[in-house]
């Protein structure tokens, strides 16, 4: 049977998106991909259930409102960026609010640009993160890297930060942060932001967004639209980790993504 136009036409479409996809992400090898062959409807409840599985096993934040509001506005920091980050480096450190500091190998701070226009959030240092002392750095880093760069940026260009700076570690390896623990850290999370003031964050993962936009909404529900922490526009997505365990989600990563990008565009020209 021949396929009719509009048929051929998403199929087309379909391709593109997906080249497009995995040129930014960096893999230079393809697929052949296959025509859809479900409803519109069948294909986005299977979304929802690729989504409800990060949802599933990130932990529960403290209390907060079920609906994301916007956060109180982070006042603006004084001074120099790079040395109020190392102060309060150097003060978070000594942290021993909950258990983790006696398990840790490394503290995780952030790294990157002080003075960026794009922040990300992650949910915790693992393995790879907890060794080297830095964010990001093992296979779910990589790709982070990846995705910088398909929004044509660096990640020197950009803040990489965490929920938590301590690795939670579990029996078998990497566990999701546990409520208090989030409550601990959150502080110094919210002193990065309120020293670094960028334009745009994006929030990677499920714990990442919720702790940002005080909400315990599923990634389900946020990603996909633009929140505020103050007057801060967040864009949440998927973490890298998820992304690797279900690559077929890379397609909404890149949606969002480009959100990131284009934002970011308008804000600077709106900013000067």
């Amino acid at each position: 049977m021949i396929e009719q136009p509009d048929e051929f036409s998403a199929v087309l479409d379909m391709v593109r998106r997906r080249v497009e996809l995995e040129a930014g992400f960096g893999i230079d090898r393809f697929p052949k991909p296959k025509p859809p062959s479900r409803p519109a409807t069948q294909e986005r409840s299977l979304q929802v259930e690729a989504t409800r599985r990060e949802d599933s096993h990130r932990a529960a934040p403290p209390s907060r409102p079920e609906q994301a509001r916007p956060a109180t506005p982070p006042p603006q920091a004084t001074g120099d960026k790079a040395e109020l980050l190392r102060a309060l480096h150097e003060q978070a450190a000594k942290c021993t609010g909950c258990a983790l500091h006696r398990t840790r190998r490394k503290f995780v701070f952030g790294a990157g640009n002080p003075n960026a226009d794009l922040m990300f959030v992650g949910e915790a240092p693992g393995y790879h993160e907890d060794l080297q002392g830095e964010p990001f750095v093992g296979p779910a880093g990589q790709l982070l890297t990846r995705m910088i760069a398909a929004i044509q940026m660096t990640r020197s260009e950009v803040y990489i930060a965490n929920v938590l700076k301590c690795r939670p570690a579990g029996e078998t390896g990497d566990r999701p942060p546990h409520g208090d623990e989030i409550v601990m850290c959150w502080p110094h999370l919210r002193r990065q932001i309120e020293i670094i003031r960028p334009k745009l964050i994006c929030a990677l993962g499920a714990t990442a967004s919720q702790a940002v936009l005080q909400t315990k909404q599923g990634i389900t529900a946020l990603r996909g639209h633009m929140h505020r922490f103050g007057d801060i526009p967040v864009i949440p997505t998927f973490h890298p980790s998820y992304l690797l365990r279900s690559p077929d989600a890379k397609v909404y990563a890149w949606e969002d993504l480009q959100k990131v990008r284009d934002m970011l565009k308008e804000l600077r020209q709106a900013k000067g």
